[in-house]
């Protein structure tokens, strides 16, 4: 009976032992728990009412504030649209404005000269061609305006000292659009040097020579304006900045005055082939190449109807080229007078223009 009670007993302990396990594993593993309680003040809920209204409110305001920005900025936007549009439209009439004078004097200077009958235009140049026919000589002019004081230069026969070629060679060699003969020369043993002062790409070729026998200076600055007169001085002349220039008698006008043609050139020749280049109070260009079938004087113009033609025509000073058989004009690859040798001389220094 005790064994049977014993082996109960072992019997129950083998049957309780997990649960006990467990119950000691809780025990052991126990955390209190403490209940927090809400520490935070109550707020009725008619103050939150009140609150959620307020908060409405001011939004309400944001977004009419945010329209009514917007509606500005519209407005504002549309306004800034109109001056633009406004000041674009006085930029181009006063701009139209600043050109007027421009054009109505050039209009002014062409209805002196006549219809061209060719022109060259690029952003450049402007060439305009015109027939001269008074009724005792024939020729031809030429407006030029440089908008680009590069698109003028001079040339030295074949790039050398004593070289020569005629102005067509020259231009071809060049590239040039136009061209005509330049200043006189002086022969040496079949070589043709350039009279007196001659200033090539800023430099003096030869060195300065003062004035003597009338002769002039004639050239561009490197503004691209002409210049040109007696030097008596190499300071005189280097205060005018010439680019390039040559020699040869005598000045025609100076500030749309006549000048005094000394007696030898109002006889020897008394007519004869002319080259001139002037110019306009707006610095245009004008050249002039007269035509004649020799330089015996019997043909061609003499310097007195140049004169007279070129104040006419509105020109304010004049500079008389190398003339006779050395005038020359080509325009378009082509040549444009009649040379009164038959055929082009050459001759050392060439104005040549690009487009």
């Amino acid at each position: 009976m005790r064994l049977h009670v014993k082996q109960v007993n072992r019997f129950f302990l083998l049957a309780t032992a997990p649960f006990i396990g467990i119950l000691l594993c809780l025990m052991i593993s126990y955390q209190p728990i403490e209940l927090k309680l809400d520490t935070r003040p109550y707020i009725p809920i008619e103050s939150m009412q009140s609150q959620t209204n307020n908060i409405n409110d001011q939004l309400m305001k944001a977004q009419s504030t945010v329209k009514s920005t917007l509606t500005t900025l519209h407005q504002t936007s549309e306004l800034y649209q109109k001056t633009l549009e406004t000041t674009n439209s006085i930029v181009l009439t006063t701009k139209s404005q600043v050109k007027m004078p421009e054009y109505i004097y050039n209009r002014r200077v062409i209805s002196k000269l006549g219809t061209p009958y060719e022109t060259v235009k690029t952003d450049r140049i402007s060439i305009e061609l015109f027939k001269v026919n008074p009724g005792v000589y024939r020729g031809y002019a030429m407006k030029v305006k440089l908008k680009d004081p590069s698109a003028m230069s001079m040339s030295l026969g074949k790039d050398t000292l004593g070289g020569s070629e005629t102005t067509l060679q020259a231009v071809r060699r060049k590239g040039a659009i136009a061209g005509i003969n330049a200043g006189g020369y002086a022969d040496d043993r079949k070589r043709r040097y350039p009279l007196s002062t001659t200033v090539l790409n800023g430099q003096y070729l030869t060195g300065f020579e003062a004035s003597y026998k009338n002769l002039a200076f004639v050239g561009m600055n490197s503004y691209g304006k002409l210049i040109g007169g007696k030097f008596y001085n190499q300071k005189e002349l280097d205060k005018l900045k010439p680019k390039f220039g040559a020699t040869f008698v005598p000045v025609l006008l100076q500030n749309g005055q006549k000048m005094p043609i000394p007696i030898k050139w109002q006889t020897s020749p008394k007519r004869a082939p002319r080259t001139i280049i002037g110019n306009y109070k707006d610095d245009q260009l004008l050249i002039l190449v007269i035509d004649g079938y020799d330089e015996n004087g019997g043909s061609g113009a003499t310097l007195q109807e140049i004169q007279n033609k070129l104040l006419q025509l509105g020109v304010r000073n004049a500079y008389n080229l190398d003339g006779g058989g050395s005038s020359s004009l080509i325009l378009n690859g082509r040549v444009i007078n009649k040379p009164s040798d038959g055929a082009l001389r050459s001759v050392p220094t060439h104005f040549l223009f690009f487009k």
